[in-house]
């Protein structure tokens, strides 16, 4: 059995620590889109998980809840967690990624620590183009 005062008491606090404008109440569908990325964000993360996988999580967001959602990763990287975030977006992965690995049709072409990345190296291996097979693969 559920017990709705607790589920109550739960929502409205996680509401308030995600910066979600919304009531207990509201369905998550009738939220704009940085509010429901925000209640999946708080729902995952409230668990504290060692694994995170975080696919397009910005994606459609404004620069303020794309900033809310980049923080929130860092927390979880800084308590421990492992964070395998996937974006087709090349500055935010530059921005918020320690370790960058490009995946061109299913096969990992290339690693690099996010110090050692290049935006033309990383845009060479999108477009299947490696050291090892210089023509397009």
């Amino acid at each position: 059995m559920l017990d709705n005062a607790v589920l109550e008491s739960v929502a409205i606090e996680l509401l308030e620590e995600y910066d979600i404008h919304a009531k207990a109440s509201t369905p998550a569908g009738a939220l704009s889109g940085g509010n429901q990325q925000k209640i999946v964000l708080a729902r995952e993360l409230r668990r504290s998980p060692k694994i995170l996988v975080a696919a397009q999580a910005t994606q459609g967001l404004d620069i303020k809840a794309s900033a809310y959602v980049h923080k929130r990763l860092r927390e979880q990287r800084n308590r421990g967690a492992a964070i395998l975030f996937i974006s087709t977006d090349l500055d935010e992965v530059l921005k918020i990624a320690d370790r960058i690995a490009v995946i061109y049709r299913g096969r990992i072409l290339e690693q690099m620590s996010s110090a050692d990345a290049h935006r033309e190296r990383i845009g060479l291996l999108m477009a299947g183009v490696s050291d090892t097979h210089p023509e397009r693969l």
